[in-house]
């Protein structure tokens, strides 16, 4: 369900004049080597922002860490965990610093 709200989340921000790429890949580095860890941040907002959408009933503590280690690695600052799966919107949007 997830790459479903991902593909209307692209074309709905892209239609209002916003740069978007798609499961962008994040790479690792430890002691100066880089290593592909298979990490994919869901959506890059503007080259700026880090979207990362879920649709789970229940939104758990795990899933505010996999943002904030997305944003540490790939040194962006601001951040989004949307979970679909809410009555409103607003409830199911959390804003994230790092």
């Amino acid at each position: 369900m997830e790459s479903v709200y991902e593909s209307c989340l692209v074309q709905e921000l892209t239609r209002r004049g916003l740069k978007c790429q798609r499961q962008v890949p994040v790479d690792i580095e430890y002691e100066g080597l880089r290593i592909d860890g298979g990490l994919r941040i869901d959506l890059l907002v503007e080259d700026a922002v880090v979207v990362e959408l879920k649709a789970v009933d229940e939104m758990i503590p795990v899933f505010e860490a996999q943002l904030l280690t997305y944003l540490k690695l790939a040194k962006k600052r601001l951040g989004f965990l949307v979970n679909f799966n809410s009555p409103l919107m607003k409830q199911g949007l959390r804003r994230m610093v790092r």
